[in-house]
């Protein structure tokens, strides 16, 4: 088995909330992080002279960056860890978003790696650490600096090395897979142990380090793992740039003996796409100098090279693909029984319950860019007919062969008319539901025609069960043209639902692989229900408003209420034909007949035009605009008054950052 070169840490201590969009927080409602100036901007870090902490060996360093966030530093994200090595060179790079106009201010905490306990805990030596700010790096390039300990005292020698790179515009990364043949063996009493390192060189002759596979113990023809890199960090986007490839034989004590290298390009490397193969001989420089039959040190193959293009969100819209809207609830027994008010399932006559709610708030936003205005519905956790069995991906209009619903509207009948026939049971799974989205884009991305992108709003109440599937069909989604977003509904513990935004750090696959692209948000309702209408865009009138009803002397009927104020009521006329009995309407019920006419009328939402109470047509309805209504007498209604719940915009920011994140 191949034994890992440079082991990720593993997370020793809780992080909070990024501010960067590459965390994955979300903008509060009145914040203006969408006019800011934003780029992406890759770190190298290495570093030299190291203290050495340990008494046979050197230190094992691992790096730690922590950003700081409202006066508290913050964990950022960490290096693998390299054995024995008072001068590393790390393989990891940090990615963070770059604001000209704030001040983000960094730490690089060096660490010396004992065990698996995690680094930074009480077992670990602190070899040093450095603070600047991410402005300094971008404008110097490269800062080196030396590393302090404790109270400012110098950490000796010791320096630590910054290097910036911003991001291009280019979203491709490629996918290669190496082997070798015959290499030198630099062993005594066994085989090398061989791993492989890419540098890219730059234009001023310096050399970045790329990529730095495994190591395979104990074998002159060693076959690496397949990685990933992005197009940027491999060659800046430019083919014809010059790679160094090195081969070494592994040495616990990081003395690692040099086998050979080779020099290539990208351009070079694309001929192994297909059934092509792309070999190059492994060279040492003094062999070739003293030997006289020197042939070369081993041959490396390049069994495979696949190139892909990652399409951001902005991308798809501006190819003139259609967003494919899919909407999961949650029907696990948490949310407690239907019938019972005290339910989050629970259909109240006079307002919608919040998995409405996140349903039309998110579906107003998709509904521009679908044509078809076609939604497929799914729920999980459930059991069914007609066995009743316990199923995490069924549709809730009951057509297996067709879970699309016709509009909101479809949606919203097809949910109330399915919670009677089900029983809600559990676990919550929500990877079965992610994997059937995943599947149906990735046949999309295989059409090479980027027609549609597809994103799943899971409506949930509580703790994932799942979590271990989940991540892994998260990391296997980002490949996708597809972006999630989740809205947390009550008042459960989500701190899973964080960890899967990735706000804690990178997500990654239990396996360890990382997400390509941060495609998931997590939005907890409870938060922004009750957030005051007073920010800084333009917010919706409340979902359900209730009506005034003035009752004024200009009713003969009723002269003795002249001096009342105003009451609230709903409007009657929506009663009797409206099975939620919600919404409000422009319609006047003409007579009595005519109200109870088992004929449903259209919900106010589906027609955002004559929507007076949602506010989600091409304009809000101002306030003093009165519309007809009839409530016992003749006389006009205005939508009240009441504090906004500015789902809508806070939703639209989140969509935009978990999609716009996707380039």
């Amino acid at each position: 088995m191949p034994l890992a070169h440079g082991a990720a840490c593993p997370p020793s201590r809780p992080a909070a909330p990024r501010t960067t969009a590459t965390m994955g927080e979300a903008p509060e409602p009145s914040s203006q992080a969408s006019l800011a100036v934003l780029s992406k901007v890759e770190l190298r870090v290495s570093c030299r002279h190291l203290l050495d902490r340990d008494t046979l060996n050197k230190s094992d360093p691992c790096v730690l960056l922590l950003m700081q966030s409202q006066g508290q530093w913050v964990e950022v994200d960490r290096s693998e860890v390299i054995k024995s090595n008072l001068n590393p060179v790390f393989a990891k790079i940090f990615t963070v978003d770059y604001y000209f106009e704030e001040v983000q201010k960094l730490r690089f905490e060096v660490y010396d790696s004992h065990g698996q306990a995690g680094v930074g805990t009480h077992d670990d030596d602190f070899l040093g650490g450095m603070e600047c700010t991410v402005g300094q790096i971008v404008a110097q390039k490269r800062v080196t600096k030396p590393l302090f300990l404790k109270y400012g005292k110098f950490a000796g020698k010791s320096t630590i090395t910054v290097i910036s790179e911003e991001i291009s515009g280019n979203n491709g990364y490629v996918e290669l897979a190496f082997r070798a043949k015959k290499l030198d063996d630099k062993d005594l009493f066994s085989k090398s142990d061989p791993f492989l390192e890419i540098y890219r060189i730059d234009d001023d002759s310096s050399e970045q380090l790329v990529y730095r596979t495994e190591v395979v113990k104990n074998n002159l023809s060693p076959i690496w793992e397949p990685f990933k890199v992005s197009l940027n960090s491999l060659c800046s986007c430019e083919e014809k740039r010059k790679l160094r490839c090195v081969v070494w034989d592994y040495d616990s004590r990081g003395k690692h003996d040099f086998i050979g290298e080779f020099f290539t390009t990208f351009e070079e490397m694309q001929k192994a796409m297909g059934e092509n193969k792309v070999q190059w001989e492994c060279m040492n420089p003094k062999y070739k100098i003293k030997k006289r039959n020197y042939k070369n040190s081993g041959v490396v193959v390049l069994l495979d090279l696949k190139i892909h293009r990652v399409y951001s969100f902005l991308d798809y819209i501006m190819g003139g693909c259609q967003i494919h809207f899919t909407v999961a609830i949650d029907f696990t027994a948490s949310n407690g029984d239907p019938r019972n008010s005290c339910s989050l399932h629970y259909i109240n006559p006079y307002q919608p319950n919040e998995y409405l709610k996140a349903l039309v708030a998110v579906g107003e936003i998709c509904q521009d860019y679908d044509s078809d205005k076609k939604f497929s519905a799914l729920g999980f956790g459930a059991r069914i007919p007609p066995k009743y069995e316990v199923s995490h991906d069924f549709a809730i209009n009951f057509n297996p062969d067709n879970d699309e619903c016709e509009g909101i509207q479809g949606v919203v009948e097809s949910y109330q008319s399915c919670l009677p026939k089900i029983q809600l049971y559990g676990p919550t799974n929500v990877a079965p539901i992610i994997s059937k989205v995943a599947r149906v884009a990735a046949d999309e991305e295989r059409t090479k025609e980027a027609s549609q992108y597809f994103i799943l709003l899971i409506l949930t109440d509580g703790v994932v069960t799942d979590m271990a599937d989940t991540r892994e069909a998260i990391v296997r989604a980002s490949y996708l043209p597809m972006s999630i977003i989740i809205v947390g509904v009550g008042n459960a513990d989500f701190t899973d639902m964080q960890i899967l935004d990735g706000d804690d750090g990178v997500l990654r696959s239990p396996r360890g692989e990382p997400v390509l692209r941060d495609i998931v948000q997590f939005v907890p309702f409870r938060e922004f229900k009750n957030v005051s209408g007073s920010s800084s865009a333009p917010v919706p009138p409340t979902l359900c408003p209730p009506c005034w009803v003035p009752l004024t002397s200009a009713h003969p009927s009723h002269p003795t209420l002249s001096h009342r104020r105003p009451r609230q009521r709903w409007p009657s006329a929506c009663w009797p034909r409206c099975p939620s009995r919600w919404w409000s309407t422009t319609a006047t019920r003409p007579s009595p007949r005519a109200a109870l006419s088992p004929t449903p009328l259209t919900p106010a939402w589906a027609r955002p035009s004559e929507c007076a109470c949602m506010g989600m047509g091409t304009a809000p309805v101002p306030p003093q605009v009165t519309v007809p209504c009839r409530v016992g007498w003749p006389g006009p209604h205005v939508p009240a008054r009441s504090p906004a719940v500015p789902v809508v915009p806070v939703l639209r920011a989140c969509l935009s950052v978990c999609c716009f994140e996707a380039a």
